[in-house]
């Protein structure tokens, strides 16, 4: 089975849907199969070469092509085939993305992380907010089989979308192989991970900051990782004033060591978002054994479960109780350490490709009934 799919996102930094796609792959290169697997990575900017150390087995189809003009080709055009510039032939096609790749006959897959894009399109960037509100929901309907991260993201698609359940897969996000911290840090910190975006509402997050500095003498700093989206500009003229300024501290973008070492030395995990398709961070966290207060919206409690404290995330006062609680009690905090890493452990690569594989069984089995449909 020849298998191509866009690694494009994978290129530069790999959060969210790049390690997605590139912890897939890598997975996907392990499996047995029958028939054998062959996976193409297929790139194509006028910037970014893919890189050349990919998992062994792994097929390079990388191509001076700027991303912005083959998307607008790809979305608008639906041309050239995918064919035409790598491999001539393939059984499988498999966009990252909401929005389907040209292929010249191959079963066709598109993954749909979250549909954030069509709540909130103007925090979006450009192209998405000019080709997926308009387009995703025909795409999705046309693609033989659609894959999300969550059964949360899949229950969103089949309602919003109208499609039937039973046309999606769910393929999860697996946890790292990071061993679970032998102790707490002794001058630990709060953390949060993500996009500085109006979806992760990092804003109520430093509101409830501000609550704990007033109610307490001494508080963990705040750190936050992740780079600031242009709308954010409000947000950030909140840490240099008081009663923020001087406790918190902001990274931007940090490489995989350094976040490592973020969370090995957090005391809790703060995740208030609005919605998430999966919630990344929060598995990392459990991972090391990093105790998580997270928002009960989106995928976050199919992810955390009991794990994490789970808090409306709307209500300031109650996610600065929750932190508060965690900070304070000890047989609390305990527990969610306790509770983290076999949480996280449900969670991994290998199952998550399987899946992916009889995703692609599926999709196959689809285009071929589509087939006979059109020839009667």
């Amino acid at each position: 089975m020849r298998i191509l799919i866009d690694y494009r996102p994978a290129l530069r930094r790999r959060t969210g849907v790049g390690l997605w796609v590139a912890k897939l792959v890598e997975a996907l290169a392990t499996l047995t199969a029958s028939p054998p697997l062959q996976v193409i990575a297929f790139s194509s900017s006028w910037k970014d070469a893919l890189s050349r150390s990919l998992p062994p087995g792994v097929v390079r189809s990388d191509h001076r092509v700027p991303v912005k003009v083959l998307n607008w080709l790809w979305h608008r055009r639906e041309w050239p085939a995918v064919e035409t510039l790598g491999p001539s032939r393939l059984d499988i096609v498999h966009s990252p993305s909401p929005l389907l790749i040209p292929t010249c006959g191959a079963a066709r897959l598109v993954t749909i992380h979250d549909l954030d894009f069509l709540d909130h399109p103007e925090h979006t960037a450009r192209e998405v907010r000019r080709d997926y509100a308009a387009l995703a929901r025909q795409h999705a309907h046309r693609a033989d089989r659609i894959v999300t991260p969550s059964h949360y993201t899949a229950d969103e698609v089949a309602s919003r979308f109208q499609i039937s359940r039973d046309r999606i897969s769910v393929c999860a996000n697996g946890a790292p192989s990071w061993a679970r911290r032998t102790s707490e840090p002794v001058d630990g910190h709060i953390l949060f991970v993500g996009t500085v975006a109006p979806r992760k509402n990092l804003d109520r997050l430093l509101s409830a900051y501000a609550l704990l500095l007033q109610r307490r003498s001494t508080l963990p700093s705040l750190v936050i990782v992740g780079q600031a989206e242009a709308g954010a500009v409000e947000i950030m003229a909140r840490l240099d004033s008081p009663p923020l300024a001087g406790h918190v501290r902001m990274t931007g973008y940090v490489d995989a060591a350094t976040l490592r070492a973020l969370y090995e030395k957090a005391v809790l995990l703060a995740l208030p978002s609005l919605d998430e398709g999966f919630g990344i961070p929060a598995l990392e966290a459990m991972t090391l054994g990093v105790p998580v207060v997270a928002a009960h919206r989106g995928a976050l409690p199919e992810v955390v479960g009991d794990a994490g404290l789970l808090v409306d995330p709307l209500d300031v006062s109650a996610f600065a109780a929750a932190i508060d609680r965690v900070l304070t009690d000890d047989v609390l905090r305990g527990r969610l350490a306790a509770a983290g890493p076999a949480r996280a452990s449900q969670y991994n690569w290998r199952s998550s490709a399987s899946a992916l594989l009889e995703a692609y069984a599926l999709a196959l089995e689809h285009r071929q009934v589509s087939k006979h449909a059109r020839r009667d």
